[in-house]
């Protein structure tokens, strides 16, 4: 029996990666992301860690709060993408480390994001936080925002299809990719780039003591 309290569980990456943190919409991405990084959740831009520079979709949302009421929420919700995407391959061009929260994990997405990490010489990494359906509905009426019904079937089975993916071996267009479960990923206490540089599928999960 464990005499002492767990403090916390590790993941390794290669530095300069791009790490893709993502899941079903309410999973906790953000959650995890605040809770690792000392976010307060009202940033309107990425933040720097040391090494690491921290890019949640939700800080591009907040930058265009209010700026485009009179467009239409597609048209909005491009912009937010494209801000996003802009603001990861900025980080990526200054040599940083990237821990990125997206929701979606579409192919074409995921696709993108291998481009853009092969572009600027880094290592892709995905790490899908795979929470219940169920679960992921609670958080999102806990946050205040609720996916349509059919944008949230969607997403369910686009994840359902990445997750037995991996699963069996293949983490493409990734190097790599590792599942946390909720439970997994509240004993994550770090995540650390410090391996060799380079398109490496180094990827440590470990408890620490």
């Amino acid at each position: 029996m464990r005499s002492e309290p767990v403090q916390g569980a590790m993941v390794r990456y290669p530095s300069g990666s791009l790490v893709i943190l993502t899941g079903l919409p309410g999973a906790g991405k953000t959650t995890l992301l605040q809770r690792l990084y000392g976010l307060h959740g009202a940033e309107s831009a990425p933040v720097a860690k040391d090494t690491v520079m921290v890019i949640d979709s939700s800080q591009s949302r907040r930058h265009w709060d209010g700026r485009m009421t009179w467009a239409p929420y597609p048209l909005r919700r491009a912009v937010v993408f494209v801000t996003h995407l802009t603001r990861i391959r900025r980080a990526l061009a200054g040599g940083q480390s990237v821990i990125a929260h997206n929701r979606g994990c579409g192919p074409y997405v995921l696709r993108g994001f291998a481009w853009l990490a092969r572009r600027h010489g880094a290592a892709f990494h995905l790490l899908l936080l795979d929470a219940p359906a169920e679960a992921a509905l609670a958080g999102q009426r806990a946050r205040g925002r609720v996916v349509a019904p059919r944008t949230f079937a969607r997403h369910q089975r686009r994840w359902g299809d990445l997750v037995a993916r991996v699963k069996n071996g293949d983490p493409a267009p990734a190097a790599g990719a590792r599942i946390l479960d909720r439970a997994e990923a509240a004993l994550l206490g770090s995540i650390v780039f410090d391996g060799p540089t380079g398109n490496s599928t180094h990827q440590d999960f470990h408890i620490t003591e």
